[in-house]
């Protein structure tokens, strides 16, 4: 192989070496940055009072059977259109402590999810309607 050879495989192999650490970077950066973005908003919807829909909203009759779980209950709340974040209304049950509890319930699309959360701790009597 001759000197120009080697000198132009030298300039190629660093050439190769900076695009690929610079495309490295990049990629860091862009998850980084969608990560924050990301985190930020699932930080909000946990911590800021909003609601699915302006007051005075709709109101819904939910009705949680004995036994039901957690989880299947917060999935129809998103299936009615009472709540945005399945996610962050777990997360929200586990950190406030609450429990859902079974029995029929008026919930309306302009409560928080804490405000639901709040409504569906409380314990409700035989044939009693728990009102928003």
């Amino acid at each position: 192989m001759s000197h120009i050879t080697k000198d132009i495989n030298k300039v190629t192999g660093a050439v190769i070496g900076i695009s690929g650490k610079l495309i490295l970077y990049a990629l860091v950066i862009l998850l980084l940055a969608e990560g924050i973005t990301r985190g930020y908003a699932f930080g909000h919807s946990l911590f800021y009072e909003s609601s699915v829909e302006q007051a005075p909203g709709r109101d819904i009759t939910v009705t949680v059977p004995q036994g039901q779980k957690d989880a299947d209950t917060i999935h129809e709340l998103k299936i009615d259109g009472l709540i945005d974040n399945e996610l962050a209304m777990r997360v929200q049950m586990k950190f406030y402590d609450y429990e859902i509890h079974p029995g029929t319930y008026t919930l309306n699309t302009s409560m928080s999810s804490k405000k639901m959360l709040q409504i569906l701790n409380e314990k409700v009597e035989e044939g009693e309607d728990t009102a928003s």
